[in-house]
């Protein structure tokens, strides 16, 4: 930490984010629109809209707020833009933003150091390494001198641009995410150490393989003991994180990796080495149980005859959080043709059905068709008759662990029922990861006997609590179980698509249905190809 006097003049240190996990597969691109908007996380902000919006969230940029704050720095905000993760940004938003961020530095006059709270994994059109190119043109902008520090997901996909161009790269250690604030406050801390004249000694080690978000749980094996390790370095005075990924960028660096900072060369090496050997060592444990749709709520039917908790199904394809629009209509077709009772699924984002239960109001009954508006294989509108139960302006102030607070703005929603099942329906897509997004539309979740949540593992945080099990399900949508199924082009050869599977030729051919590879009720098992 710096040894600072009083007349020494405070830190000017820059922020700004610009957060975007791009899925190449994805449906709908994120623009200008979807940033404004913000979807799970801040809308647009700029300078001191920064401060005050990101008080008491779970985000990087909030935790090194209250460092800075602790500090005494003068914070200069530029601007946070962060969007929901769906197809790579569009070149015009990404420029526009980028060129705000830079022009921001060079007119800020003398600065001391740089937080940047990015995600690790955005692709945009024209720059498949987003934060790779982002770096660069932050470096340029302050030069070499200027400290840069960069705190990220730790979905990112590293390259090795983005190691040359920031002096720190620090990941989250928790899926479900509910570390983002604490890992901007260490990122916040490790500029400060860098201030003081800190060593910068770093390695990097790139994994051979894909793993597929769903098995990424650090509530879980094997996650839980690698981030044990990550964990276990603190003390050893080193700065370690363990990217897993985010497998669906299609780009050379699309990959797992370990980045480690230390004060000598050979600690830096050997603990990168180190973490890199046990996420090799774990590569066969990185799989999980699928189930199939009907299967599925059939099984969750089954455990709610002796449950006194809601069964749980993860409708894991169309998780708005890995690029999905929120709008499949595969899980609902399953419980409604199951006569399931007592159950409810949501968010499915679907405005012009919004509308239509706003028009009509509360206790009519409406005849519509719902979602399925993507352009995914094997899904389509589910068109059948509605009763409006309830209606909402979209506010939803998200309490639970992963959204920390976060008021969400969802646009028009309505719950929606047919027979026993109730949809949440919103304007805006968000991840449904806190418990708050059913009971603002009147579904207290605690009394289902099924509850289906449009997420992978972020819900985790605040319904694993109540859960009685939790089911990992399998129905059309662009973020498939097993990312060996995506139709990559850009890949590195040689990259092995899921644990111990098979290796990206690129003149291999790629199932054309995307999303519906390791639909089972089995264990999914690691190949031996």
């Amino acid at each position: 930490m710096l040894n600072r006097s009083r007349q020494d003049p405070p830190l000017r240190i820059a922020v700004a984010g610009f957060v975007h996990e791009s899925n190449s597969f994805a449906p709908s691109p994120a623009d200008m629109a979807a940033f404004e908007q913000g979807g799970g996380y801040l809308p647009l902000s700029r300078g001191s809209q920064i401060l005050q919006r990101a008080r008491d969230v779970n985000l990087p940029i909030a935790g090194a707020i209250t460092h800075a704050r602790a500090q005494g720095w003068d914070l200069v905000p530029l601007v946070w833009a962060g969007a929901v993760p769906s197809a790579p940004v569009t070149s015009e938003c990404f420029e526009a933003i980028v060129e705000e961020i830079v022009c921001g530095l060079r007119d800020a006059g003398r600065l001391d150091g740089v937080f940047l709270d990015l995600h690790g994994a955005m692709v945009a059109d024209g720059h498949p390494d987003g934060e790779g190119e982002i770096l660069d043109r932050v470096r340029r902008a302050v030069g070499q001198d200027v400290p840069v520090v960069a705190a990220l997901d730790l979905h990112g996909n590293i390259s090795p641009r983005m190691i040359d161009m920031a002096n720190r790269v620090m990941g989250f250690r928790t899926y479900p995410h509910v570390d983002m604030a604490a890992t901007g406050q260490r990122a916040a801390v490790e500029l400060d150490r860098l201030l003081a004249g800190g060593q910068n000694f770093k390695a990097f080690r790139q994994l051979d393989f894909l793993i597929p978000i769903a098995w990424q749980s650090t509530m879980e094996e094997p996650a839980a003991s690698l981030y044990r390790l990550v964990a276990a370095t603190d003390d050893d005075d080193v700065c370690l994180s363990f990217f897993m990924g985010f497998p669906a960028a299609d780009f050379v660096d699309c990959r797992p990796s370990v980045v480690a900072y230390a004060d000598s060369q050979s600690k830096a090496d050997a603990w990168a080495e180190r973490m890199a050997r046990a996420v090799r060592d774990a590569e066969p444990s990185f799989c999980g149980q699928s189930w199939l749709a009907s299967d599925g709520v059939a099984e969750a039917q089954r455990l709610a005859l002796t449950a006194d908790r809601p069964v749980i199904l993860a409708d894991t394809q169309d998780n708005p959080g890995a690029g999905g629009d929120s709008d499949t209509t595969g899980m609902l077709r399953a419980l409604v043709e199951a006569r399931a009772t007592d159950a409810a699924i949501g968010l499915l984002t679907d405005p012009e059905a919004a509308a239509a239960a706003h028009a009509a109001g509360e206790g009519a009954t409406i005849q519509i068709s719902l979602g399925g508006r993507s352009g995914i294989a094997d899904d389509e509108p589910f068109t059948a008759t509605f009763l409006v139960e309830k209606l909402s302006d979209g506010h939803c102030h998200a309490t639970g662990p992963y959204y920390g607070g976060a008021h969400l703005q969802l646009g028009p929603c309505a719950c929606l029922r047919i027979g026993g099942v109730r949809v949440a329906v919103a304007s805006e897509k968000a991840q449904m990861a806190d418990r708050e997004m059913f009971r603002f539309l009147g579904i207290e979740p605690e009394a289902q006997a099924i509850l289906v949540v449009k997420s992978s593992v972020h819900f985790r945080a605040d319904f694993a609590p109540i859960a009685h099990r939790i089911l990992t399900c399998v129905a059309p949508g662009p973020m498939p179980v097993s990312p060996a199924s995506l139709p990559f082009r850009h890949l590195r050869p040689g990259l092995r698509l899921e644990p111990c599977g098979p290796a990206f030729d690129p003149e291999r051919k790629a199932d054309a249905k995307i999303g519906l590879r390791l639909a089972s009720t089995e264990r999914t098992p690691c190949s031996t190809d």
